[in-house]
């Protein structure tokens, strides 16, 4: 295991995104709303402390967390009883310029079941995607507008290697770090 940021590094790393938004925010102008969502499991923690930092008025309370679990094109191969939460949006999303957040975008599958459910929900002004970490290897024609930790031309990383972000209360400690597959399906397995 490799460890790529710290918890002081991360907290760099959230502030880094915190002002990316934010320079966003301020250029759209104080007539267009924002509301910020993350996808369950991680995406929901970050996008909640980037909520705390924003200083955006345009914010206001808007603050949601997307379960995607039904909208996964890999379901069947995931777990044969998948776990459904909830989805968390008391908010109306239509007309509203949406900040959606996740940990690691790689293939750009987990993005495309997140925009379905959205669209599902109502009709955003506009999606903008925000993640920790975009790991590349992309299989959709997805890219973020948003991205702290860049590793899409990381030489030492392989197509095989896991880019896993720990973030405080669900982890241990804050932190990304990177694992052989090998090394991570064996920590799984009981």
């Amino acid at each position: 295991m490799r460890t790529l940021a710290d918890s002081n590094q991360l907290t760099g790393l959230v502030q880094q995104l915190t002002i990316a938004i934010e320079h966003q925010i301020t250029r759209a102008g104080p007539e267009h709303p924002w509301a910020i969502v993350g996808i369950r499991s991680r995406g929901d923690l970050l996008a909640t402390r980037l909520h705390e930092q924003l200083a955006s008025t345009q914010m206001q309370d808007r603050l949601g967390v997307l379960d995607i679990t039904l909208y996964r094109d890999d379901l069947s191969e995931i777990n044969r009883q998948p776990v459904v939460r909830t989805t968390e949006i008391p908010f109306n999303l239509d007309g509203l310029n949406v900040v959606l957040v996740d940990d690691v975008l790689m293939t750009g599958r987990s993005i495309r079941a997140a925009l379905q459910s959205l669209m599902d929900l109502g009709r955003p002004k506009r999606v903008w995607l925000a993640v920790l970490v975009d790991r590349g290897g992309r299989e959709l024609p997805i890219a973020p507008d948003f991205t702290a930790l860049d590793l899409t031309n990381e030489a030492s990383l392989s197509a095989e290697d896991i880019v896993e972000v720990n973030l405080l209360p669900l982890d241990q400690t804050d932190g990304i770090v990177v694992q052989a597959r090998q090394t991570a399906e064996k920590e799984v397995t009981p």
